[in-house]
């Protein structure tokens, strides 16, 4: 069990917008987090959707091949009152998927409140919290920002602290089915 501890699991974290697209690679190395990158990839507002769309996929396949993570996670869609803002979201979603998909990156999605639950403690945690959290797990210098980046590590965090539990459960499913 010692060298499954010791290998490097890196994830990208993803906040999607069409917008603003928050971005986090975070890698475990043994038992300890540690921020890669982080930023936020952004598209004019004057632009055609589909031209906003193609420069979310090409950004998210450049994080793809720099970092080569062994996972993406999303932050799962959240229907709210703005239908409009949910579509937009979605396609978003979508590219990331995509640009994933062509790279054979897994991916998994949670809700806010589990990035919460996971970064935090508590599926209720406030923003400010949760970038606080973000920063000390992280031992970053200050808080991440802007706020994408920081809730798209928070995400990455999220995957790489539930990571080993998806795994076990992944190992034992065959010993389960016999």
């Amino acid at each position: 069990m010692h060298g499954a501890e010791s290998r490097r699991v890196v994830v990208l974290g993803i906040d999607p917008g069409i917008a603003n697209t928050g971005f986090g690679v975070v890698a475990r190395r043994g038992g300890r987090l540690v921020a890669l990158d982080g930023g936020v990839a952004t598209t004019r507002a004057d632009a055609p959707t589909e031209a906003r769309l193609a420069a979310l996929f090409a950004r998210v396949e450049e994080l793809v091949d720099l970092h080569r993570p062994d996972a993406l996670a999303m932050e799962a869609l959240y229907f709210g009152q703005n239908v409009r803002s949910a579509f937009a979201v979605g396609q978003a979603r979508g590219v990331v998927l995509l640009a994933a998909g062509r790279r054979a990156v897994p991916c998994r999605d949670y809700t806010p409140q589990q990035v919460k639950g996971a970064v935090c403690g508590s599926g209720r945690a406030p923003k400010e919290q949760v970038t606080r959290m973000v920063q000390v797990l992280l031992g970053l210098p200050g808080p991440p920002a802007p706020d994408h980046a920081a809730d798209a590590l928070a995400v990455a965090i999220c995957h790489a602290n539930h990571a080993p539990l998806h795994e076990a459960m992944a190992a034992a499913e065959p010993a389960v089915a016999r």
